[in-house]
């Protein structure tokens, strides 16, 4: 069969990978485009299996809503140059989007990615929320996002909420909420400090005391200083405009 050049697009359009690599796998298929779909397939999952080792530091997060659902992804690549490709960035939202339908992602589409980019491309995160008022933020280099839950106030001033999500990365919602393995560890780095000060040891469990609530106060999101207005917590701004921040999620590559 004669191998044509719409016959090469077509199948290049369908895969994403080179002409050459399309035009060998149809002359292999006899120019069946099912058949040399299937065979670049399988040698991109070979491929996939020599690719898995490498390190995936690079990736896109991408957050998509509907009314009071939200689904975020996190999908990790290889290099910066696929992070910030165009047709990568825009299959990220659209698995968003299939999540927030209620699809999951399957294992192939994920290796289908790979195979299109070259890369190891690992699926990271992916989840759905609920909430009374949503807000979603996703910085501009697509590698941190955040989703802000309130009960009252509007998308808004979820949306500023989430934004100061990922400026501070809170630990927690709420200071009693803070994990406790975090703490022991953060006083027991502040109490060597006391024990190599001149600081009378009498005084000690009053210092780290204090010490204690100023970490869960730093790292709680409610407590937290709001970044747009240091002379507000986020607690005092969700309040100044009828809403309680409820929960939230941080998410980064």
């Amino acid at each position: 069969m004669n191998i044509t050049i719409d016959l090469i697009k077509q199948l290049r359009d369908q895969s994403g990978v080179s002409i050459s690599a399309c035009k060998k796998a149809l002359e292999e298929a006899a120019g069946d485009l099912d058949v040399a779909f299937d065979l670049l397939r399988k040698k991109g999952e070979a491929k996939a299996k020599e690719r898995s080792e490498r390190t995936t530091s690079e990736g896109v997060v991408s957050i998509v809503k509907d009314g009071s659902k939200a689904a975020a992804i996190t999908i990790a690549c290889e290099t910066d140059f696929v992070s910030k490709n165009e047709d990568f960035i825009n299959t990220v939202k659209d698995f968003a989007n299939q999540v927030l339908s209620g699809t999951e992602i399957a294992d192939a589409e994920i290796s289908d990615l790979g195979l299109k980019m070259g890369e190891n491309v690992v699926l990271k995160s992916s989840e759905t929320l609920d909430g009374n008022v949503l807000g979603t933020y996703v910085h501009s280099n697509n590698k941190l996002g955040a989703v802000a839950i309130l009960e009252g106030g509007n998308e808004e001033i979820a949306k500023q909420i989430a934004m100061h999500v990922t400026a501070t990365s809170p630990k927690a919602l709420n200071k009693s909420d803070v994990d406790q393995v975090y703490i022991d560890k953060e006083l027991a780095f502040a109490k060597e400090e006391l024990a190599s000060s001149n600081k009378p040891e009498s005084i000690w469990d009053k210092i780290l005391t204090g010490k204690e609530s100023k970490l869960r106060s730093d790292v709680a999101l409610n407590s937290q200083s709001f970044v747009m207005n240091p002379d507000q917590t986020i607690e005092e701004f969700a309040a100044a405009n009828n809403a309680k921040v409820t929960g939230f999620r941080l998410y980064k590559i």
